[in-house]
Protein backbone atom coordinates (compact mmCIF):
# COMPACT_ATOMS: atom_id res chain seq x y z
CA UNK A 1 0.00 0.00 0.00
CA UNK A 2 1.23 3.61 -1.06
CA UNK A 3 2.02 5.60 1.72
CA UNK A 4 0.14 9.48 1.42
CA UNK A 5 2.62 11.97 0.82
CA UNK A 6 1.91 15.44 2.24
CA UNK A 7 4.66 17.62 0.63
CA UNK A 8 6.35 17.77 -2.83
CA UNK A 9 2.82 16.87 -5.14
CA UNK A 10 4.16 19.51 -7.62
CA UNK A 11 6.88 18.41 -9.69
CA UNK A 12 9.12 21.19 -10.87
CA UNK A 13 11.70 20.89 -13.28
CA UNK A 14 15.21 19.88 -12.05
CA UNK A 15 17.11 22.83 -13.65
CA UNK A 16 14.92 25.61 -12.01
CA UNK A 17 15.86 23.72 -8.60
CA UNK A 18 19.42 24.10 -8.53
CA UNK A 19 22.06 26.70 -9.01
CA UNK A 20 24.59 26.73 -11.79
CA UNK A 21 28.27 28.81 -11.27
CA UNK A 22 28.30 31.19 -14.23
CA UNK A 23 31.07 30.42 -17.04
CA UNK A 24 34.02 32.85 -16.83
CA UNK A 25 34.87 34.94 -19.54
CA UNK A 26 36.22 33.43 -22.51
CA UNK A 27 35.79 32.16 -26.31
CA UNK A 28 32.91 30.10 -26.85
CA UNK A 29 32.54 28.15 -30.07
CA UNK A 30 30.54 25.01 -31.59
CA UNK A 31 31.89 22.39 -29.60
CA UNK A 32 34.75 24.17 -27.06
CA UNK A 33 34.96 26.56 -24.72
CA UNK A 34 38.62 28.65 -23.87
CA UNK A 35 39.31 30.71 -20.87
CA UNK A 36 42.25 31.39 -18.44
CA UNK A 37 43.11 28.75 -15.86
CA UNK A 38 43.36 31.48 -13.13
CA UNK A 39 39.57 31.99 -13.95
CA UNK A 40 38.86 28.19 -13.92
CA UNK A 41 41.14 27.05 -10.86
CA UNK A 42 39.28 30.22 -9.11
CA UNK A 43 35.79 29.06 -10.02
CA UNK A 44 36.81 25.63 -8.85
CA UNK A 45 38.48 26.73 -5.55
CA UNK A 46 35.86 29.64 -4.76
CA UNK A 47 33.08 26.68 -4.66
CA UNK A 48 34.86 23.76 -2.63
CA UNK A 49 36.15 25.96 0.65
CA UNK A 50 36.60 23.49 3.58
CA UNK A 51 36.15 25.47 6.59
CA UNK A 52 38.36 24.74 9.95
CA UNK A 53 36.11 25.67 12.75
CA UNK A 54 38.44 27.26 15.75
CA UNK A 55 35.39 28.04 18.15
CA UNK A 56 36.23 29.18 21.81
CA UNK A 57 32.98 30.63 23.12
CA UNK A 58 29.13 31.49 22.23
CA UNK A 59 30.61 32.29 17.96
CA UNK A 60 30.69 28.80 17.88
CA UNK A 61 27.19 28.41 18.34
CA UNK A 62 26.32 30.21 15.89
CA UNK A 63 28.83 28.37 13.74
CA UNK A 64 26.56 24.87 14.75
CA UNK A 65 23.66 26.47 13.62
CA UNK A 66 25.00 27.51 10.00
CA UNK A 67 26.15 23.97 9.40
CA UNK A 68 22.71 22.74 10.62
CA UNK A 69 19.89 22.27 7.75
CA UNK A 70 17.87 25.73 8.61
CA UNK A 71 21.14 27.80 7.59
CA UNK A 72 23.44 25.13 5.36
CA UNK A 73 26.41 25.88 4.61
CA UNK A 74 26.88 23.36 2.02
CA UNK A 75 25.15 25.66 -0.29
CA UNK A 76 28.13 27.15 -0.58
CA UNK A 77 30.41 24.51 -0.97
CA UNK A 78 31.87 24.79 2.28
CA UNK A 79 30.01 20.91 3.55
CA UNK A 80 32.99 19.31 4.61
CA UNK A 81 34.16 20.50 7.72
CA UNK A 82 37.46 19.70 8.90
CA UNK A 83 39.64 19.48 11.83
CA UNK A 84 42.75 18.48 10.74
CA UNK A 85 44.75 21.92 9.50
CA UNK A 86 46.91 20.05 6.43
CA UNK A 87 43.22 19.54 4.76
CA UNK A 88 41.23 23.01 4.98
CA UNK A 89 42.21 26.23 3.60
CA UNK A 90 39.59 28.47 5.29
CA UNK A 91 40.43 29.42 9.36
CA UNK A 92 37.23 30.18 10.93
CA UNK A 93 38.34 31.87 14.31
CA UNK A 94 35.02 32.41 16.94
CA UNK A 95 34.90 33.65 20.20
CA UNK A 96 36.89 34.76 22.89
CA UNK A 97 41.09 34.27 22.29
CA UNK A 98 42.99 34.67 25.23
CA UNK A 99 46.08 35.56 25.03
CA UNK A 100 47.88 32.18 26.03
CA UNK A 101 46.12 30.96 22.66
CA UNK A 102 47.83 33.03 20.35
CA UNK A 103 50.58 30.80 19.84
CA UNK A 104 47.96 27.82 19.28
CA UNK A 105 46.01 29.56 16.91
CA UNK A 106 49.32 31.19 14.77
CA UNK A 107 50.21 26.76 15.08
CA UNK A 108 47.01 26.30 13.37
CA UNK A 109 47.44 28.75 10.68
CA UNK A 110 50.97 27.77 9.70
CA UNK A 111 49.87 23.88 9.40
CA UNK A 112 47.69 25.08 6.83
CA UNK A 113 48.38 24.26 3.59
CA UNK A 114 48.66 27.26 0.69
CA UNK A 115 46.56 29.17 -0.05
CA UNK A 116 44.77 29.58 3.02
CA UNK A 117 42.72 32.35 4.19
CA UNK A 118 41.24 33.55 7.60
CA UNK A 119 37.88 34.51 9.09
CA UNK A 120 37.62 36.50 12.35
CA UNK A 121 34.24 35.19 13.37
CA UNK A 122 32.32 37.97 16.10
CA UNK A 123 33.70 40.71 17.81
CA UNK A 124 35.83 38.99 20.46
CA UNK A 125 38.04 37.83 17.41
CA UNK A 126 37.88 40.63 15.31
CA UNK A 127 38.52 43.35 18.15
CA UNK A 128 38.43 41.72 21.44
CA UNK A 129 34.74 42.61 22.12
CA UNK A 130 33.71 43.24 25.10
CA UNK A 131 36.83 41.89 26.63
CA UNK A 132 39.47 44.76 27.37
CA UNK A 133 41.88 43.07 29.87
CA UNK A 134 45.25 41.97 30.00
CA UNK A 135 44.17 38.48 29.55
CA UNK A 136 42.56 38.65 26.46
CA UNK A 137 44.30 38.98 22.43
CA UNK A 138 42.57 42.48 21.28
CA UNK A 139 41.86 40.80 17.70
CA UNK A 140 43.04 37.52 15.92
CA UNK A 141 44.88 40.09 13.63
CA UNK A 142 47.73 40.34 16.32
CA UNK A 143 48.82 36.88 15.53
CA UNK A 144 47.91 35.81 11.63
CA UNK A 145 46.71 38.14 8.76
CA UNK A 146 42.66 38.20 8.18
CA UNK A 147 40.91 38.49 5.56
CA UNK A 148 37.27 38.91 6.52
CA UNK A 149 35.91 40.32 9.47
CA UNK A 150 32.32 39.21 11.16
CA UNK A 151 30.81 41.89 12.92
CA UNK A 152 28.17 40.87 16.15
CA UNK A 153 28.34 39.62 19.66
CA UNK A 154 27.29 37.07 18.73
CA UNK A 155 26.67 37.02 14.48
CA UNK A 156 23.97 35.34 13.13
CA UNK A 157 24.57 32.86 10.99
CA UNK A 158 23.64 34.95 7.77
CA UNK A 159 25.93 37.10 8.82
CA UNK A 160 28.96 34.60 8.59
CA UNK A 161 27.46 33.14 5.19
CA UNK A 162 27.52 37.00 4.15
CA UNK A 163 31.31 36.56 5.62
CA UNK A 164 31.70 33.12 3.73
CA UNK A 165 30.44 34.61 0.20
CA UNK A 166 33.00 37.86 0.94
CA UNK A 167 35.94 35.06 1.01
CA UNK A 168 34.57 33.22 -2.19
CA UNK A 169 34.57 36.42 -3.65
CA UNK A 170 38.06 36.72 -2.92
CA UNK A 171 39.10 33.10 -3.41
CA UNK A 172 37.53 33.51 -7.17
CA UNK A 173 39.47 36.72 -7.93
CA UNK A 174 42.53 36.04 -6.51
CA UNK A 175 45.26 35.53 -8.80
CA UNK A 176 47.30 31.36 -8.90
CA UNK A 177 50.53 33.96 -8.68
CA UNK A 178 49.67 36.30 -5.87
CA UNK A 179 50.78 34.27 -2.73
CA UNK A 180 54.37 34.70 -4.96
CA UNK A 181 54.65 38.15 -4.67
CA UNK A 182 56.58 40.40 -3.09
CA UNK A 183 53.82 42.33 -1.44
CA UNK A 184 52.39 39.34 0.44
CA UNK A 185 55.84 37.94 1.53
CA UNK A 186 56.01 41.37 3.61
CA UNK A 187 52.49 41.13 4.97
CA UNK A 188 53.85 37.40 6.08
CA UNK A 189 56.98 38.84 7.80
CA UNK A 190 55.05 41.13 9.61
CA UNK A 191 53.72 38.50 11.16
CA UNK A 192 56.88 36.57 11.99
CA UNK A 193 55.89 33.82 9.31
CA UNK A 194 58.77 32.94 6.30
Amino acid sequence: MARPVAYNLVQKPLENDISIANMPDGHQGEGFFATSLNKVIGLARKNSIWPLPFATSCCGIEFMALMGSHYDLGRFGSERVGFSPRQCDLLMVMGTIAKKMGPVVKQVYLQMAEPRWVIAVGACASSGGIFDTYSVLQGIDQVVPVDVYVPGCPPRPEAIIDGVIRIQDLVGKESLRRRNEEQYKVLLESYGIQ
